[in-house]
């Protein structure tokens, strides 16, 4: 399934302000209506005129609005399938949230508000107040859904029990580090407390729903862990529990690791041994310049780390920055993977990606980026003579 070059994303999109404004119960605006169809006929949704007339209606019973979500869902397959990529997804339309969504549908966590998590994005926060458990499988209904529309192969993201974990208020009983005791015994106490939560979650929450995600049919799951490094020396304990999610299943398991000091990963993540490739962000902190090579390319110092790992698990290479509106030139792209090329000895291990998630920006920029990507991909393929 992991291709030389092959292009997908890495999981979150915007959502559109009808799917925002029909999950409230308000009523939608022309201008809303207008995107609906502007983006129906630009991606060439099936069907997109009966989402026109149902968004004219001034309220929504609780099944128009469930129709609406799937909707948008369909509009972020077509997204990424229209743009040209190789694998896709719906840009996860369906969850509330990739850490909320999953507490929701869990035994043993309790909401206690929202906290933001960078700029003016807000989470819900919850407590872990007993033993955790899969409440019911809560990505099966999504990808059943895509994966009778799709017409490309689809990738599930899931969030991975480290995050779960760090996000989270960490209230079960006997979890309290009694604070008169010395430092050094509170500090191996914390650490036994958290490496509990962390492989709980892995084992009774995480590993079911990719149990139950594979007797639906799914091949591909990537796991992500944006909070992999909160804590650099806990990326072992991070480590430990992606094997604990996968060890004996049957399917690509690969992980997206966010924006981070990537050398602080090393040299725990070997212990990843069931995870098949690593999805990174390097456009960041790279240059906007043309060029091969260490000096015109210094955000991609880090990738012979990822090159020498055990087993050579393959690389999502990182090539548009998401934290910007900066468009990527095709050639810019190409520049980047063809530097990759050259680092790791031939394509084959590499894949081509968005640093992260296109959500915080416009479905225009985040369309045409993905749209340069495509094209790079095919200029660098051009410049390998394949």
């Amino acid at each position: 399934m992991l291709a030389p070059l092959l292009t997908h994303e890495i999981g979150s999109l915007a959502k559109p302000g009808w799917r925002v404004k029909a999950a409230a119960g308000r009523p939608c605006t022309e201008a809303d209506i207008e995107q609906a169809e502007v983006w129906g006929n630009r991606l060439g949704v099936p069907g997109y005129p009966e989402l026109v007339a149902l968004l004219r209606k001034p309220t929504l019973d609780h099944g128009e609005r469930s129709t609406v979500r799937d909707w948008s869902s369909r509009y972020g397959l077509r997204f990424f399938a229209a743009a040209g990529l190789d694998v896709v997804y719906d840009g996860e339309q369906q969850r509330s949230e990739m850490y909320a969504w999953a507490a929701a549908h869990a035994h043993g966590f309790e909401f206690r508000g929202s906290v933001r998590s960078f700029d003016n994005k807000y989470y819900s926060k919850a407590a872990v107040t007993g033993p955790v458990s899969l409440r019911e499988p809560f990505h099966n209904d999504e990808f059943e859904l895509l994966q009778a529309a799709a017409d490309k192969p689809v990738k599930i993201p899931v969030t991975g029990p480290y995050t779960m974990a760090a996000w989270s208020f960490d209230e079960r009983p006997g979890a309290a580090v009694d604070p008169r005791a010395p430092l050094a015994e509170r500090r191996i106490a914390q650490r036994a407390a958290r490496r509990e939560l962390v492989l709980d979650i892995a084992a009774n929450l995480v590993r079911p729903n990719l149990e139950a995600l594979l007797k639906a049919g799914a091949g591909w799951i990537q796991i992500d862990e944006p909070a992999g490094s909160t804590v650099p020396d806990e990326i072992d304990l991070m480590a430990e529990a992606f094997d604990v999610c996968v060890r004996g299943l049957d399917a690509t398991f690969t992980t997206h690791l966010c924006f981070s000091d990537y050398t602080l990963f090393f040299p725990a993540i070997e212990q990843m041994t069931g995870c098949r490739q690593y999805t990174v962000g390097f456009a960041n902190g790279d240059s906007r310049e043309l060029g091969i090579g260490p000096a015109a390319r210094p955000g991609y110092r880090i990738i012979e780390r990822f090159r020498d790992l055990p087993g050579q698990p393959h690389l999502g290479l990182g090539v548009l920055d998401i934290h910007t509106d900066f468009i990527e030139s095709p050639e810019l792209v190409r520049d980047r993977i063809l530097h990759a090329v050259e680092v790791f000895g031939g394509p084959e291990r590499l894949q081509v990606v968005p640093d992260c998630g296109l959500r915080t920006r416009s479905w225009d920029v985040a369309y045409r980026k993905l749209v340069n990507m495509v094209a790079g991909v095919r200029l660098a393929r051009n410049a390998l003579g394949g």
